[in-house]
C-alpha cells in the first residue's frame, strides 16, 4: 500500500508545498478525537496517511496539546499507530488482523440485537422499525451514500436498546475500527436490497422480542460484509 503523508483533500502549490485544506474549527464542545476518527473513518485520511500534529492543531484550530491527546486516544484504539521516524499512521490491519476485527464485530452485534429483542421498550422497537423504514425508501432511490448514513443510525438505534452501555461503547468502537475498509460494501448491484431485507428479518426478530433469532439474523447479516479491503 502507498503510504501518505497529507490529507486526502489537498492541493499542490506550484512550489511543491502541500497546502492543507481549509481549518475546521473544533469548539469546547466538539470532541477532537470524535472528530479525527471520522474523517479517518471517511477516508479523509486514509490508511497509511501519516497524522502530523501541526498539520492536525492548523485544521482544527487548535493547540498541538490536545491533538497530541487525541491521538494518544485513537492509538488505544487501535485506529492509529507509531511508527519509528513517522509518528502517528493511520492504521492498514494485515488481512488477517482485520478478518480478526470483522469476526469480533459480528458477535458484538449479534449479542446487541439478543439484547435489544429483550430490553427495547415498545417506544423504541418503534423507533427502530420507523429508522428501517427509511433505510427502505433510500434503498429504493439507490443513493449509496444516504444509504450509509442511514444504516449507521439504524445500527446505533440498536446499541441503544440494548441498555447496556459498555456493550454499545465496544459495537461502536468496532464499527468505526473497521469503517474505512467498508466505504465500497454498498457498491456491487442488488447489495443494498439484500442488506434491507436482512435487516427486515432482524426486525421482525426484535418485534418478537426473540432474542436468539435476533442474534443469528444478525451474525448472518454481519458476514456478508466480511471481505477485508485493507487499504
Amino acid at each position: 500500500m502507498t503510504e501518505q503523508s497529507t490529507p486526502k483533500r489537498t492541493a499542490r502549490r506550484p512550489d511543491g508545498e502541500t497546502k492543507v485544506a481549509a481549518p475546521t474549527s473544533i469548539t469546547r464542545g466538539d470532541n477532537l478525537v470524535e472528530k479525527l476518527a471520522s474523517e479517518i473513518a471517511s477516508a479523509v485520511f486514509p490508511p497509511g496517511s501519516r497524522l502530523d500534529e501541526v498539520t492536525l492543531a492548523t485544521r482544527y484550530g487548535v493547540s498541538r496539546t490536545p491533538v497530541r491527546e487525541a491521538l494518544r486516544q485513537l492509538e488505544s484504539t487501535g485506529l492509529i499507530e507509531r511508527r519509528p521516524f513517522r509518528g502517528a499512521i493511520v492504521s492498514a490491519p494485515s488481512p488477517e488482523a482485520l478478518a480478526d476485527i470483522f469476526s469480533a464485530a459480528s458477535e458484538i452485534e449479534a449479542a446487541c440485537a439478543r439484547l435489544a429483542a429483550l430490553a427495547m421498550t415498545a417506544t423504541e422497537r418503534s423507533a427502530l422499525r420507523k429508522a428501517h423504514d427509511k433505510i427502505g425508501e433510500i434503498t429504493r432511490s439507490r443513493s449509496k451514500d444516504a444509504y450509509r448514513d442511514a444504516n449507521e443510525s439504524f445500527h446505533e438505534r440498536l446499541y441503544a436498546g440494548t441498555h447496556n452501555a459498555t456493550l454499545a461503547a465496544i459495537a461502536r468502537d468496532l464499527r468505526r475500527r473497521l469503517r474505512p475498509f467498508q466505504r465500497t460494501q454498498f457498491e456491487p448491484d442488488g447489495r443494498m436490497s439484500r442488506s434491507y431485507a436482512e435487516h427486515e428479518e432482524i426486525v421482525q426478530a426484535i418485534e418478537r422480542g426473540n432474542g436468539d433469532a435476533a442474534a443469528a439474523l444478525m451474525r448472518h447479516h454481519m458476514r456478508q460484509h466480511e471481505e477485508p479491503k485493507p487499504g
